[in-house]
């Protein structure tokens, strides 16, 4: 059984290096496959990084918060996973913690995250 696992992971492993690096707070476009009947097409997914969990581990996941009609929608995704085709980095956030839970609680301009600059020298 593990042998089929390293199989697999061996295979997945390049798919990790093609998305950029993200954290939580920044702001990315998820492009994901919907297969719907016998037609398949490219689904995006744009919102907040709320937490990122096992990282650099086979079963790495990240959950993305977006706002869609005044309800909050949240998706994980597992890092390696067939389905996602790209993901965007839109804007990094300027937090201080690895998990946005509060993010939940709050609506409007109270659930927006800064944008961090970047300082060039």
């Amino acid at each position: 059984m593990s042998e089929l696992l390293k199989i697999v992971e061996e295979e997945y492993k390049d798919i990790r290096a093609t998305f950029p690096s993200f954290k939580a707070g920044d702001t990315i476009n998820v492009h994901v496959r919907i297969k719907e009947g016998n037609k398949e097409r490219v689904q995006q997914f744009q919102g907040t990084v709320i937490q990122r969990k096992n990282v650099n581990s086979n079963g790495e996941t990240f959950t993305v918060r977006k706002i869609s009609s005044g309800i909050g929608v949240e998706r994980i995704f597992p890092i390696l996973s067939p389905s996602i085709e790209k993901i965007e980095l839109l804007r990094r956030g300027k937090v201080r913690r690895a998990r946005l839970y509060y993010l939940r609680g709050r609506q409007g301009k109270a659930a927006k995250v800064k944008e961090k600059i970047a300082v060039r020298h």
